[in-house]
């Protein structure tokens, strides 16, 4: 518990103001208990206090165990800003004025400190000014609301801690906000009147006595915390092991009792038959099978979920046995990993158009579905081991539920159970549109869905149920509508559930929040930011690929965290939406499918008999709806980026780039893979906007000749090929998104050996270490994201050694960490640990979902009104 112990001050904080603890830090914490006053502990009263404050860490009672402490408060934010508004008085005036002669404003980071560098006064005075309390404050700011002449701050000093401070540039008086009057405040901009009856969300009192890590770096681990937390509760009461007991004899699947039967009714009973059993089968050969002692083994009270063979069993027995005489994180994880609770999994995923061939480029059909198909082929692999190895003989069940769309272009989205291949027991079941009218045929947006949905989990649950023979044991929702579905059918069958966002589209589009009646007629994001709260808040655990997922940076805002707090003006103000230091989130990196991308070095395993349609791809002349544009100098490298058609995605961005630089068009060709070229092919309305973009480029700079651009490609094979034959010609793989929530190409580019640039904005920044795997780019700074490419190409003609090394770079960080086998089995882990926890704590948040009940009812259902239901005979 103790991180390190000096003569500093240390600051612990939490959400709200800080606590400063001289002499020692207590960073680790299964607290219960939020401190929200500051208080100083002083060093003469250490020995007073120290081993009194050990004991009650965790306890409501922390601040009565130092009663015989000298306190003493630290100063608040208000203060230190009040104390540099004194000490500081004309360099201060001169930024407020310059903040408040903007107007009506939000201010972002770049702004805020573009200001501080304008303002008047000496050299020493502003770095004075900029080092100090108010000079921090600035650096942390995320945002700045100028109401003149007020001046708001959202400060972040790290990830998942906020404070909000407002100054009146004509008095200089400072006050502290919450974060209801920060959002109060906020609203003014769009000239909300400030109403007393406003709909407030808060889901913090339902989690006040759930315990959470409160170290930024914790965010993500939450399993590990979850182990640590449980493991020091069975160490401290021995009567906190008698929930483990119940589970392991009420355990059960398809009516069986798979751990312990009647024979063990409680502690002491299994404990001796452990060491019975110990006994037993120590006198065995290892690879003894289970059924030649399953029958003694269930005389002394164990059933048949221990292991196929006398040496496993063994193996789980002395975990078991290690967790009653002291209990440890690592052994509580392995050995609920290795308890079979996971039989069969429905995985969601709603939009868009989920085939396993010819939809990849089809509007919302991309990085989702190819994740979804790897996943489950790692998934069900890696559940046959699991439950061979534990000596059971039962297939599990997966089943990728979807919409069933008539009008399927030429995919198979018309049929309703579709096998996965390469699996033996995974299969796609898609299930229809259906409204009063009847069943919806043709293909909708995944921003239009919400009228939808809730029949779509009725009809599901239906179907699943049918398919399965009953419940499954774990829901996956995948993307907003996806979640949502997840969260109905929990509900409803009382299934532990999984989310994985995806992408947050909240972050994608700046101030849409606060401005949600600007893009609610094309967008609906009032209802898909309430889907995503709803969904966030009834998950029993959260999958993210990465930590800016959660978290964001240093210096930006995570996706997950930028729903702690915000408003929909006229709607609802969110309080406190989500904690991102709750334990249900987790990292897990999916990986590339490493039968179709390798590197391109291993040629026995290269498809060089897909070389001349790939050729014809890149360099045929002829101009046609799938390529236009030539290539004139083929000995030129490549600059290969691959990705739909849509704004965020920024390809056209990339293309802008390339064209404007005249050293990079000298150094290299530029290939990308992107939509359609003809309009009249595209029902997206981004896409066709992008379309006609690309067009106005290739004309405006004369790119034909140096560019191909190339429509979207749906063999996946072929497209693994196509990243090894740039590599070959030593290209590259940009990545220009202004946002990305994982990267899915990064890793398969990644994976094929070529060295990949990707966008510093969101998970490419944390799969890259920049400049020894790959590079980061910034989108926001084209010209610069260009010289980066410049200097590579340039770099490697100097070098012929140097686009090998970051080719090899980049392979020993997906072999390090991004690999299906590792997320397959790390995903397992959770679904036991969170299950087990579920139990053990009793904890099934019966109160936040009656909150999450009342508000689905009252305020979802009357916003999915407001969107507009298709109709199949409209163009």
């Amino acid at each position: 518990m103790l991180s390190h112990y000096n003569n500093q001050t240390h600051i612990i904080t939490h959400h709200s103001s800080p606590i400063a603890i001289s002499s020692l830090s207590i960073l680790d914490s299964t607290s219960t208990t939020y401190l929200t006053d500051q208080i100083e502990l002083k060093p003469s009263s250490v020995r007073t206090s120290f081993f009194t404050l050990f004991g009650v860490v965790g306890e409501a009672s922390l601040f009565k165990s130092m009663a015989t402490a000298k306190l003493s408060r630290t100063h608040s934010m208000r203060d230190r800003v009040q104390e540099t508004l004194a000490a500081n008085r004309n360099e201060i005036v001169s930024l407020l004025s310059r903040y408040v002669a903007q107007g009506k404003a939000i201010l972002q980071p770049h702004q805020i400190l573009d200001e501080l560098e304008n303002i008047i006064g000496d050299e020493a005075s502003r770095q004075k000014l900029t080092d100090g309390p108010f000079g921090d404050a600035l650096k942390t700011a995320q945002e700045c609301i100028v109401l003149p002449p007020f001046v708001a701050l959202a400060v972040r000093p790290r990830p998942g801690v906020w404070e909000y401070v407002r100054v009146d540039a004509y008095q200089l008086s400072v006050e502290q906000l919450t974060a209801s009057e920060y959002l109060v405040f906020k609203e003014e901009l769009v000239g909300q009147p400030n109403s007393s009856y406003v709909l407030e969300l808060d889901f913090e009192p339902f989690n006040a006595s759930f315990p959470k890590p409160t170290r930024s770096s914790s965010i993500g681990n939450g399993v590990q915390f979850l182990n640590r937390h449980l493991s020091s509760s069975m160490f401290r009461s021995k009567d906190c092991l008698e929930p483990l007991l119940d589970f392991l004899r009420t355990h059960r699947h398809d009516g069986h009792v798979m751990m312990l039967n009647d024979r063990i009714q409680n502690m002491s009973r299994l404990q001796s038959s452990l060491s019975k059993a110990d006994d037993y089968l120590s006198k065995l050969p290892s690879d003894t099978a289970y059924s030649e002692f399953q029958h003694d083994l269930q005389g002394m009270g164990f059933e048949r979920g221990w292991g196929n063979n006398a040496e496993r069993t063994l193996e789980m027995m002395h975990l078991l046995s290690d967790i009653l005489q002291a209990p440890d994180p690592s052994i509580l994880e392995t050995f609920l990993g290795r308890i079979p609770m996971v039989f069969n999994v429905v995985i969601l995923s709603i939009h868009g158009y989920f085939g396993q061939a010819n939809v990849l480029g089809l509007p919302d059909t991309g990085g989702q579905i190819v994740y979804i198909l790897d996943q489950v082929r790692a998934l069900e692999n890696e559940m046959l081991l699991k439950l061979k190895h534990q000596g059971l003989d039962i297939k599990p069940r997966i089943l990728i539920v979807t919409r069933l769309i008539p009008d399927a272009k030429g995919t198979s989205c018309n049929q309703r159970l579709e096998k996965v291949s390469g699996t033996e027991h995974t299969h796609i079941l898609r299930v229809p549109f259906r409204t009063e009218k009847g069943i919806l045929r043709k293909w909708i947006s995944r921003f239009d869905v919400w009228p939808y949905l809730e029949n779509f989990a009725a009809d599901a649950a239906s179907e699943i149920s049918a398919e399965l023979h009953g419940a499954p044991d774990l829901i996956i929702g995948n993307y907003s509508d996806g979640n949502l579905v997840a969260s109905l059918l929990s509900y409803k069958m009382g299934v532990t559930q999984c989310n994985i966002a995806h992408a947050l589209e909240k972050t994608k589009y700046p101030d849409s929040d606060l401005y949600w009646k600007k893009f609610d007629e094309k967008y609906h994001f009032s209802c898909q930011f309430t889907a995503d709260l709803l969904a966030m808040n009834n998950a029993d655990f959260i999958i993210t690929s990465t930590y800016q997922e959660i978290a964001g940076t240093k210096n930006t805002i995570g996706q997950y965290e930028s729903h702690s707090s915000f408003t929909l003006p006229g709607l609802y103000r969110v309080v406190h939406g989500i904690d991102v230091f709750d334990p249900k989130f987790n990292i897990v990196s999916p990986g590339a499918d490493m039968t179709i991308y390798f590197p391109f070095t291993e040629k026995e395993k290269r498809l060089t008999s897909l070389h001349a349609k790939i050729e014809k791809l890149l360099f045929d002349p002829q101009q046609n709806e799938e390529h236009i544009g030539n290539l004139s100098d083929r000995s030129k490298p490549m600059i290969f980026s691959m990705a739909r058609l849509d704004h965020v995605k920024n390809i056209t961005g990339l293309v802008e780039w390339y064209a404007k630089n005249n050293k990079l068009r000298e150094l290299a060709n530029l290939v990308v893979v992107a939509g359609y070229n003809d309009v009249k092919r595209s029902n997206d309305r981004e896409e066709i906007a992008e379309i006609e973009k690309m067009h106005d480029l290739f004309k405006k700079y004369k790119l034909d000749g140096q560019v191909r651009w190339i429509s979207a490609q749906t063999n996946r094979a072929q497209n693994g090929e196509l990243y090894r034959y740039i590599a070959d010609g030593r290209g590259v793989f940009v990545q220009p998104a202004f946002y990305e929530a994982f990267g899915l190409t990064v890793v398969e580019a990644m994976t094929c050996g070529l060295p990949t640039f990707a966008t510093c904005h969101g998970g490419p920044a944390e799969i890259i270490e920049d400049g020894v795997s790959g590079f980061h780019i910034d989108p926001y700074h084209p010209d610069t994201a260009a010289v980066t490419m410049v200097n590579f190409f340039q770099k490697c003609k100097e070098d012929k050694t140097y686009w090998m090394t970051i080719s090899d770079g980049g392979l020993k960080r997906i072999y390090e960490r991004y690999t299906w086998k590792i997320y397959s089995e790390r995903l397992m882990t959770l679904a036991g640990v969170y299950s087990f926890w579920k139990y053990v704590s009793k904890l099934d948040r019966r109160e936040t979902r009656r909150y999450l009940e009342m508000f689905y009812i009252l305020k979802f259902r009357d916003l999915v009104k407001s969107v507009p239901v298709a109709i199949d005979d409209e163009a």
